[in-house]
């Protein structure tokens, strides 16, 4: 590609990224906390209710827990290592804080999207479902180009760019570690991945429910026993974060300077990393079998703090407890971005944990390929539910993580980032004109769970502040279906009907 056109891309995604994104992102955290009086904090035990309850019986479909792990597929990946890294290396310890507080916010938008998409949700002729910003914007807000316009980019960045990216990524690392040739990592990425994803959705979720927590867990379990083996260095760490996210003690500035780095860097990171608002994760949430839409929403919002507050945070403790010949803030160079994760482990535990650590990073990026995937596919359904349009998705997906093996593409990626980009500014608008049918779901929930001891069943008029739905109220469950006709609006073919 000419040198020209790619500065042109390069600049282009930045000021995406860097100004316009940051401001809609933050802007809309802000607001749907307001407007669910601060869902994460109020509802803190139906969320982890609806956690304990999400590998419940999916009826044939993607149970609650499978659309949750392919969310955190997604969201747990190279970014919450290299891009965690990279945040300290700019913004010094502080960053860490203000992700944080992205994180908390971020939860409402989560829930947001994913109760729209369990709302607006289709069923399809094999009994899943499929749900996203592409249906609740067709659906919800009758907007077919936008919605098209959203699937179009969502594809094309999930199915094509994705996969060359991370299976880049897995083949660097592998090269890396054990000096094996590209064409070999080639060879290991397809064969894992082709059988995965031209089994479809269902495929995708049966690997995703185990991977994608097990490798999670297994990464805490590794950062959890460098705090407690190093109690005074962990201590100085979580110090030196919220000292820095303050500007309390000089030395603590990233590469970058100052407070202003430490808060921009932060921001910028928290609301890349746990992907609330871009829409993605939504796609997931739309394919769940659930008996309330709300159930879903708790479960998407507790993915943000999965990413973020647990394992951001671990990524940035092992870096802050390691010597200062790994990290000293100021001083590491951003190049040194894609390795510092693992060189603090091995400062920390020893060489030989730089083996398990590439294989955990090569996992982390392989499940983002199959959680990217699964959201293409949502967004192929929702344009054409012809068969061989799906497979030849699939395929297409598999020869992409082939040359993304072989070769290097940054223009790739830059064109992955505008394209994602312009899907999350479109999901945005859509999620603050939505915003009363998810807010109405949440106090038809909420309204449920006062009256849950008294085994009562809401009549229509009860229900009717809810645009699109009533609820009825069972002593074992609270199930959700648009029956009521006085409603302001319906959804034709709603798959709660």
């Amino acid at each position: 590609m000419p040198t020209g056109l790619s500065t042109t891309l390069t600049a282009t995604s930045d000021f995406l990224f860097g100004t316009i994104l940051v401001w809609f992102l933050l802007g809309a955290g802000i607001y749907f906390t307001i407007r669910t009086r601060v869902l994460p904090l109020r509802h803190v035990k139906d969320i982890i209710r609806a956690i304990i309850g999400s590998r419940s019986d999916a009826r044939g479909g993607i149970s609650s827990f499978q659309a949750f792990a392919i969310g955190l597929a997604c969201r747990v990946g190279t970014g919450n290592i290299i891009g965690v890294a990279l945040a300290l290396i700019l913004g010094g310890p502080g960053a860490i804080f203000w992700m944080w507080i992205v994180a908390l916010l971020g939860t409402s938008t989560a829930f947001m999207e994913a109760t729209l998409a369990q709302i607006f949700k289709v069923r399809q002729a094999d009994h899943t479902f499929r749900g996203g910003p592409a249906y609740y914007i067709s659906r919800g807000l009758n907007l077919k180009v936008p919605a098209a316009i959203f699937a179009v980019v969502f594809l094309i960045a999930n199915a094509l760019s994705m996969p060359m990216v991370q299976a880049n990524a897995i083949s660097a690392t592998i090269g890396g570690a054990t000096g094996a040739a590209p064409w070999l990592s080639a060879v290991i990425v397809v064969a894992l991945t082709a059988p995965v994803l031209l089994g479809g959705l269902r495929a995708i979720a049966r690997v995703t429910e185990y991977l994608a927590p097990i490798m999670a867990i297994a990464y805490l379990l590794i950062v959890l026993f460098i705090v407690l083996t190093h109690p005074a260095g962990a201590w100085n760490a979580l110090v030196s974060i919220f000292a820095g996210a303050f500007g309390l003690r000089a030395g603590l500035s990233g590469v970058a300077g100052g407070l202003t780095a430490a808060v921009l860097n932060g921001v910028r990171r928290g609301l890349f990393s746990n992907e609330a608002g871009l829409g993605g994760a939504a796609n997931a949430a739309g394919s769940a079998t659930v008996d309330h839409p709300v159930q879903q929403g708790f479960i998407q919002a507790f993915g943000v703090i999965v990413d973020t507050i647990f394992i951001c945070t671990a990524t940035a403790l092992a870096i802050l407890i390691a010597s200062p010949e790994v990290y000293t803030p100021g001083v590491t160079i951003p190049d040194a971005a894609g390795t510092l994760t693992q060189d603090a482990v091995a400062d920390l535990l020893g060489s030989w944990t730089r083996l398990p650590m590439m294989l955990m990073i090569v996992i982390f990026a392989y499940s983002t390929i199959l959680g990217a995937y699964s959201y293409a596919e949502v967004n192929m359904d929702y344009l054409t539910r012809h068969p061989v349009a799906t497979k030849a998705l699939a395929m297409g997906a598999v020869v992409c993580t082939a040359i993304g093996s072989l070769t290097q593409l940054i223009t790739v990626w830059t064109i992955a980032d505008i394209l994602l980009g312009v899907g999350a500014i479109i999901n945005i608008a859509a999620l603050i004109m939505l915003t009363p049918w998810a807010l109405g779901a949440l106090r038809d929930w909420e309204k449920a769970q006062r009256r849950q001891d008294r085994d009562e069943v809401l009549t229509v008029a009860e229900c009717g502040s809810l645009p699109g739905a009533c609820l009825t109220i069972r002593p074992d469950a609270v199930r959700f279906s648009p029956n009521s006709p006085s409603l302001p609006a319906r959804v034709p073919g709603n798959a709660w009907e």
